[in-house]
């Protein structure tokens, strides 16, 4: 077998400048290169290992892995999120970073990709694994447990962490690491730590490991008996709701989605990572749902005897801590890629699968069946009251000092429909949630399952470096997107 000789760091540098996804939407192949480029602060555990490797092939071509300096490591981590939610899952940044602080600095954003179901590769340095040097400079020392570093606070924040203390263990730590990485139901963090004497440590490196490589992203179609016991579910309920959280547009299930509700009639609350599934002004687009929802999806919400929960962990904001739903005989059909989340509430009906999958079938399943007149009735009267209502919050006749519910208003009113808003902590997001009138799948980008303070304009910086590659790619963003950042307080 043909090896080249090579340190660590210049391993991991040109094995991840040769990954790709590759993502099936309706028959069609897309790829896209999984890691466009590395975020890096160099100090002490790094500048001599993955610096000195970038250094060297941005001198051999820029091109074969893009470095961007920063001067925050945690804002590094909420780039590459925002990029990564922009993209769909299809891409991420690595982020390098020195020892002690420069890889503690990582933890929350770390915490934040995991919890919103993200992407993104950290590969924190580390201290020396000879200990040849012992204790450097920033280790923290533990008297009951020499071999702890900070890197192990990654482990639960992370959906995959391995630390590299031979050369060798690169290659099964890349290939798990990214395999995880590109699973719908699997991804998050994904940490790689790197002990800075190992990163500069020469090996032989097999030519097959730095050949380029295509990772198919996961879409699992719907068991036929699954799509058969939730169809006759939804024919016998009277008031069935659906719940669309972000799974929907990681899954570009958005347009069967639409198919969906106009041929039966169910109506549609959304999560907040959800906003988007449906134009605010669709008819079957109750907007959103629970603590920071709408009276519209709300007053259906209370009554529901079926929820249909699409790629949603229904976290708490989502139920209102449960109470959302009243009817003591409300059921649960659970369509989510992830089996964690396709089980929750107890459901009898889980269907694990792609969001837009499932929605083919059911489709096809529910041929013929439409909701009763009176519950279409009551939608077109909760959502006309909730319209109202928006209207009159954004109005600015009445304040001599523009209150948020305006600001939001002058706000949308001012950005086109292929803009995108971002937002992350405070009470700002819930008036976002309830209000925002989303026209654009991608129009919205609020992080609210771990409502991060400081997430926003870096998580806006990365945004709105997706969209100017999408832009250049001649994208359905191809005429630009302007991004514009709104950040709140937390309530005091």
């Amino acid at each position: 077998m043909a090896t080249r000789r090579m340190t660590v760091a210049q391993a991991v540098v040109e094995y991840l400048s040769k990954q790709y996804t590759v993502d099936s939407i309706g028959g069609v192949d897309y790829r896209e290169r999984l890691i466009p480029g590395t975020f890096g602060i160099f100090g002490h555990g790094n500048v001599a290992g993955v610096g000195q490797a970038l250094k060297q092939y941005q001198q051999l071509d820029p091109a074969i892995m893009p470095y961007y300096q920063g001067r925050n490591e945690q804002a590094q981590v909420h780039q590459a999120v925002g990029y990564a939610r922009h993209t769909r899952r299809r891409q991420t940044f690595a982020i390098s970073t020195s020892i002690g602080p420069g890889s503690s600095n990582l933890l929350t954003g770390a915490a934040l990709a995991t919890t919103n179901r993200l992407p993104v590769l950290l590969l924190p340095s580390d201290t020396f694994a000879t200990r040849a040097a012992d204790p450097v400079l920033q280790q923290l020392e533990q008297p009951y447990a020499y071999d702890l570093t900070v890197n192990d606070a990654f482990r639960p924040l992370s959906k995959f962490f391995d630390r590299v203390n031979r050369p060798e263990q690169l290659f099964s730590a890349l290939h798990h690491g990214l395999r995880v990485l590109t699973d719908p139901a699997e991804t998050g963090a994904v940490t790689i730590s790197l002990p800075q004497d190992v990163q500069a440590e020469a090996f032989d490196v097999p030519e097959e490991f730095l050949a380029e490589r295509e990772w198919r992203i996961r879409r699992p179609d719907a068991d036929d008996g699954d799509i058969a016991r939730a169809a006759a579910a939804i024919r016998a309920a009277k008031r069935p709701l659906i719940i669309a959280g972000g799974g929907v547009l990681y899954a570009y299930a958005n347009e069967e989605l639409a198919k969906f509700v106009e041929l039966t009639g169910i109506p549609v609350g959304n999560t907040q990572a959800g906003v988007g599934v449906l134009p605010w002004d669709h008819k079957f687009s109750l907007g959103a749902i629970g603590s920071t929802g709408t009276t519209a999806a709300n007053a259906i919400a209370a009554e529901a005897d079926l929820i249909i929960g699409i790629g949603t962990r229904y976290e708490d904001f989502t139920t209102a801590s449960r109470t959302a739903f009243q009817n003591p005989d409300v059921k649960f059909i659970n369509i989510n890629v992830a089996p964690i989340d396709a089980y929750k509430h107890g459901t009898t009906l889980p269907i694990v699968a792609d969001a837009r999958k499932a929605l083919v079938k059911l489709n096809q399943a529910l041929g013929g069946y439409r909701v009763g007149g009176d519950l279409e009735q009551q939608i077109a009267a909760e959502k006309k009251r909730w319209d109202a209502t928006v209207d009159e919050a954004f109005d600015t006749r009445y304040t001599p000092l523009p209150a948020q519910n305006e600001i939001i208003g002058a706000t949308s009113r001012a950005m086109d429909a292929q803009d995108v808003v971002i937002c992350a902590a405070g009470s700002l997001p819930g008036d976002l949630h309830k209000m925002w009138r989303v026209r654009d799948p991608f129009g919205y980008h609020v992080e609210y399952a771990y409502s991060c303070m400081g997430y926003e304009i870096p998580g806006g910086l990365g945004v709105k470096r997706a969209a100017l590659a999408e832009a250049a790619k001649g994208g359905a963003g191809h005429k630009g997107r302007d991004v514009v950042v709104m950040v709140g307080t937390a309530p005091t």
